[in-house]
Parts: structure tokens; C-alpha cells; sequence
């Protein structure tokens, strides 16, 4: 997902250019500092305490210029409003936050608020036309039922949006459709101008198992598959990046 990222960042903004970035439910803060290293200024905003002291530990060993270039702000992405100024951000992430928000759109609204003009808006959510596959493909033939009429799944654990520690929450998270998100990123004054499939082929892999020998392979694989059709609407979550207009 990085590289899709860095794909749409680079088409919308000129080389070099120091970019204003927030991302809400930074989580361990591993792409907010992913950023922050690559030469932006970026704001992190969670709520968790535990997620806050992770990132906090991580950023206190960073080298002093990249740590002046990262803050950290304590608060909830639907309270945005609160903490900045509209149009405050060239790029806004809100990558595996929608799926443990009953009501997205109030949340989604205020993100794109504060987008500058041809601001960036990127999200990644569980993609709710896909929710059989995964215990589908590990013959869990009742819950692969179940996933044709649902799109709240049981308990679930939190997972930095780039392979951090999983944080169980025993909380019901939600799915999203494609077709939903495409309307009311149009809504919002941000419709949607690429998306693409995260873990087409890598969603049944254990939390920590050990990384394949190929693992460059695996990469370009999951990358390919992530942006070709049919592979990429199968795919577990979904990465979606609107434009501010």
C-alpha cells in the first residue's frame, strides 16, 4: 500500500514539494513516520494511549530533524474540526479507522474539510463485497454463509495499517462497499480518482507468520493483483484515494 501511496502522491504534487500531512488513527505511527522520513511535515492523531506511547518511543528515535517534522496530537479522527483549520493539509490519511465507526460519512465529511484545494484523501477499509472469502478459502463453510449477509464481522483486533503488533479491541468492526465510498467521496467534495485491492492473496496468513523466502515476489504479486481487475475487488481491504476539488 505504501507504494500505491507514494504512486498518487507523486502524481499530484510537484518533486521535492514539502507536503502537510495528517493521519488519522496514525496507530503505531509506521506511515506517519514513513513520511515524515521521506521529508514532510506530518501531524499523527489517535486516540489510544497505548498506540500513542508506541509511536511516541518510535519518534524519540528518530534523528532530530525528522522528530521536528512529526507532532503528535491526542484526540479522535471525528473531532478534526476541533484540532485544525479547514483546508489545513495537502494529504490526509485514515487508513483502518472507518471500520470501527458505526456512521462514516459525519467522519469522512470532516476529513475532507480538511483538505486543501487538489488535497489527497486516502483511505483503506475492509471491503465489504469480499467478506466470504477469506473463511471461504479456509473452509469455514458457515461463516462464509454468514458473509453473504453481513457486513459486521465478530470481534476484531487493530493492526497498524503497515504490519504493526495486532491490538485486540473486542469490538464488531464494520466493511464497506465500493460502490458506497465512490458516493460519498463524490459527496464530500472529493470523489474518488484511483483505488486499489490490499491482501488479495496474503488475508489467510497468520498475524505474525514467517515471511516466504520469496518475499519480493510476494510483493510484486500482491502489488499486481492489487490493481487488476478481477483480483482487486476480492481483495480483504481496499485502498481509495479521493481528490479535493
Amino acid at each position: 500500500m505504501a507504494r500505491q501511496l507514494d504512486e498518487q502522491i507523486a502524481g499530484r504534487f510537484p518533486v521535492g514539494q514539502r507536503l502537510r500531512v495528517l493521519d488519522v488513527g496514525m496507530g503505531q505511527g509506521t506511515q506517519a513516520l514513513r513520511l515524515a522520513r521521506a521529508g514532510h511535515q506530518v501531524t499523527g492523531l489517535e486516540r489510544d494511549e497505548k498506540m500513542i506511547s508506541v509511536a511516541r518511543q518510535a519518534l524519540a528515535a528518530e534523528p532530530e530533524g525528522i522528530r521536528a517534522r512529526m507532532r503528535i496530537v491526542e484526540g479522535d479522527g471525528q473531532d478534526t474540526g476541533v484540532h485544525f483549520l479547514p483546508g489545513s493539509f495537502d494529504v490526509v490519511l485514515c487508513h483502518g479507522v472507518l471500520m470501527y465507526v458505526e456512521e462514516p460519512d459525519p467522519l469522512l465529511a470532516g476529513l475532507a474539510r480538511m483538505l486543501a484545494p487538489g488535497g489527497l484523501l486516502s483511505l483503506l477499509v475492509r471491503n465489504a463485497d469480499a467478506l466470504a472469502m477469506r473463511p471461504g478459502l479456509s473452509g469455514d463453510w458457515a461463516a462464509a454463509l454468514a458473509a453473504f449477509d453481513t457486513t459486521v464481522h465478530l470481534p476484531h483486533s487493530r493492526t497498524d495499517s503497515n504490519g504493526g503488533t495486532p491490538t485486540p479491541l473486542g469490538l464488531d468492526v464494520r466493511a464497506d462497499r465500493l460502490a458506497d465510498l465512490t458516493a460519498t467521496l463524490a459527496g464530500i467534495g472529493a470523489p474518488l480518482h484511483a483505488w486499489y485491492g490490499v491482501r488479495v492473496f496474503t488475508d489467510t496468513a497468520a498475524d505474525g507468520a514467517q515471511a516466504p523466502a520469496d518475499v519480493a515476489g510476494l510483493l510484486d504479486t500482491e502489488e499486481r493483483a492489487g490493481r487488476t481487475d478481477p483480483y482487486r475487488g476480492i481483495a480483504a481491504l481496499l485502498h481509495l484515494c479521493g481528490v479535493r476539488g
